[in-house]
């Protein structure tokens, strides 16, 4: 806010224009507590207010949120880093699966299932319920597809998404699964606004992520998380932390839920 400087205002005598100043200072110190004691579901969640612009690092895309660069997008054409031979022993991935504690009834949201390397892990372990496997490259859904047709998995449905949104039905998924790819979102505040959309009441979100407090995990920076971070963003799309699972080798499990409606 600023005043122009006016004949009139120039000639002001000092107490006046001493007291005028006073005031609007109060005014701006008063805006700015406020929009700082909001807290993050009533805060404006336009992209000019929830992201910043950073000088791209090496792995990352110039853009910022919460203090985080936002990690470049694998491309299809790393798929055969996705299903390498030696990802179970690294990775340990069935440890995964069984600190999911899915039911047989579940449904299921891999989200950036990208080769579905776990879509068709889950599969079997939800025969009464439904696996949408999202992702935003039509070359992955494609590969999806195949995949499908030939193991028979009936119960495996396709979903093309954006870059803002998961496009899976309201209150239609008991577990969304976010395997090393919540950090590529690059708009994370209005993906996980549509993911609590789609999870049902007191349904659950399983974040993994690459452990940044480690350094010895071989990973590129930005696409390692904290539990301190992955907890704060998660906390601003409305979901609370139920408990971190560090039973893996390199990423945490990081468990979330949506509060009952």
């Amino acid at each position: 806010m600023w005043i122009k400087q006016t004949r009139y205002r120039r000639h002001l005598v000092a107490p006046v224009r001493e007291s005028l100043i006073a005031l609007l200072a109060a005014a701006l110190f008063c805006a700015g507590t406020a929009a700082q004691q909001q807290s993050p579901a009533t805060r404006p969640t336009t992209s000019e207010s929830v992201y910043g612009t950073c000088t791209p690092s090496a792995d990352g895309i110039g853009k910022t949120y919460m203090g985080r660069e936002i990690a470049q997008v694998a491309s299809h054409e790393s798929s055969d880093w996705l299903e390498r031979p030696e990802r179970e022993a690294e990775e340990q991935p069935r440890l995964l699966l069984e600190n999911m504690n899915l039911r047989p009834t579940d449904v299921v949201a891999d989200i950036g299932a990208g080769t579905c390397y776990f879509t068709f892990r889950i599969a079997p372990r939800v025969p009464q319920g439904k696996v949408f496997a999202e992702d935003i490259q039509p070359e992955m859904l494609e590969k999806i597809r195949a995949t499908a047709k030939e193991k028979g998995a009936a119960n495996v449905e396709p979903v093309l998404g954006t870059t803002t949104d998961v496009n899976l039905p309201e209150k239609s998924v008991d577990v969304v699964l976010l395997v090393d790819a919540y950090h590529e979102f690059d708009h994370p505040r209005e993906m996980m606004q549509s993911i609590v959309r789609a999870l049902k009441p007191g349904g659950r979100v399983v974040q993994v992520e690459y452990r940044a407090e480690d350094p010895n995990v071989p990973i590129k920076p930005h696409h390692k998380m904290t539990i301190e971070q992955a907890k704060r963003e998660m906390a601003a799309a409305g979901l609370e932390h139920v408990e971190t699972k560090d039973v893996l080798p390199r990423q945490h499990i990081l468990i979330f839920r949506k509060r009952g409606d």
